[in-house]
């Protein structure tokens, strides 16, 4: 109990402390995120190519951890993966800059994302939790032995200090009801890094958007592509976009997300062995996975599973909060109870939604210049058309703000 109160301590010095589906019947992927998804994706898939001692030099040095009750099983055979899965993506702000950090002494879960894929593997979902979201946090295992009692009203970006992945998994499966398989951490240096060996992700503002917190300088409005520290800046910014708070950045980074899958799916990243190869190794020295990650082909597997998803069936969507509320919520983020048990809900059914138009966020806008839809080519005639494959119908679930892979989205620049 003490070594809690000291932990206590030391968070609240930090103040503020922020900084910047039902699963099938569990037959055990990667896909976005911010960023830290799309390496995953390339890694799984660059592992289906390597082969041999690569292969196997590669799978040995993944970093990885063991999640409370997690347990191994054999790995799948190589193909799509059966059935359902989530997976939790945390991005770090661990120093890990060899001079060290004057910024920051402790480690935070600067972002956290729950990526679920649906029982039928027609849907996807990725959540971002903001990082001052006010969550109870369940009693967790200490790394250094030992464990914490649970705690109420916490910004849920101090479950890594506390437990490491393993508590931020914890608390994510008691505020969702999901049963989370697999994770994954990434620190600020490996984004950098892995947006770089992905070729830079072109993302749209509205105005220019200058952040000295960061050091983003987009001068005027347009497309960039960003790669390296200006695409880590772009992600992390939060003064320079929508209303300065975190929720208009989640809504920013849901523009880079959208893109980066589109990048991915489209610009032949998938069929590059040089820059799967390139990427592999990058995300290998800069994540840490699950035990139930580090095995190839269940990560080639799940890859499998997501590069077929329509784009307009990968949605990312914001957990439901709000600021400006007293109490324990003061300058932090409140849930708001009713959406998100309505968002769960269906995730947790594995229904498919749809989002209300116009309801990407406070930090990010329609796209002017966004293409437009390429209507179906007509069969010739006497011939047969090809059968397209069916998707379940998506209900339309309002309230909740967020966009799908398909949107062409600007940043909104602050102002």
């Amino acid at each position: 109990m003490s070594e809690q109160r000291t932990r206590g301590n030391r968070i609240g010095a930090l103040s503020p402390v922020a900084r910047h589906g039902r699963l099938g019947r569990s037959k055990p992927w990667l896909l976005v995120l911010r960023w830290v998804a799309a390496g995953l994706a390339v890694v799984v898939v660059s592992a289906a190519c390597v082969g041999g001692y690569a292969a196997w030099n590669l799978e040995n040095s993944i970093k990885t951890v063991t999640l409370v009750g997690e347990t191994e099983g054999p790995p799948p055979e190589l193909g799509a993966l059966e059935g359902g899965f989530n997976l939790l993506i945390v991005g770090s702000d661990r120093c890990d800059r060899p001079g060290g950090c004057k910024d920051r002494s402790t480690e935070l879960n600067d972002v956290t994302i729950l990526l679920h894929v649906s029982q039928d593997q027609t849907n996807a979902v990725a959540v971002s939790f903001p990082r001052d979201l006010v969550v109870p946090i369940p009693p967790c295992p200490d790394p250094k032995g030992g464990s914490f009692s649970g705690m109420s009203a916490q910004p849920i970006n101090v479950t890594l200090f506390y437990g490491g992945l393993p508590c931020t998994v914890l608390t994510v499966q008691a505020l969702t009801g999901l049963k989370i398989q697999f994770a994954a951490e990434v620190t600020f240096s490996g984004v950098a890094r892995l947006s770089s060996a992905v070729g830079g992700v072109p993302v749209c503002v509205n105005g220019p958007i200058i952040d000295k917190n960061t050091g983003l300088k987009l001068p005027k409005a347009g497309e960039y592509t960003l790669s390296g520290g200006e695409a880590l800046a772009f992600l992390r910014t939060r003064h320079g976009v929508g209303d300065g708070s975190d929720l208009g950045r989640i809504s920013s980074q849901q523009v880079f997300l959208s893109s980066l899958v589109r990048t991915v799916k489209s610009g032949g990243v998938l069929n590059d062995f040089a820059k799967l190869y390139n990427i592999a190794t990058v995300a290998s020295q800069n994540m840490t996975l699950s035990n139930s990650l580090k095995n190839l082909n269940t990560m080639v597997s799940m890859a499998q599973v997501l590069k077929n998803l329509p784009l307009e069936r990968v949605l990312f969507v914001q957990y439901p909060g709000v600021t400006g509320q007293p109490g324990v919520y003061a300058g932090k983020v409140a849930p708001v109870t009713p959406l998100a048990d309505a968002l769960f809900a269906k995730i947790r059914a594995d229904k498919p939604f749809t989002l209300q138009a116009g309801k990407t966020g406070i930090g990010s806008t329609k796209d002017p210049n966004a293409p437009k839809p390429t209507p179906s080519a007509s069969p010739e005639p006497g011939a047969s058309a090809s059968p397209t494959p069916s998707l379940p119908p998506a209900s339309l679930l309002p309230g909740i703000i967020g966009q799908s892979a398909a949107d062409y989205t600007c940043s909104k620049a602050f102002g």
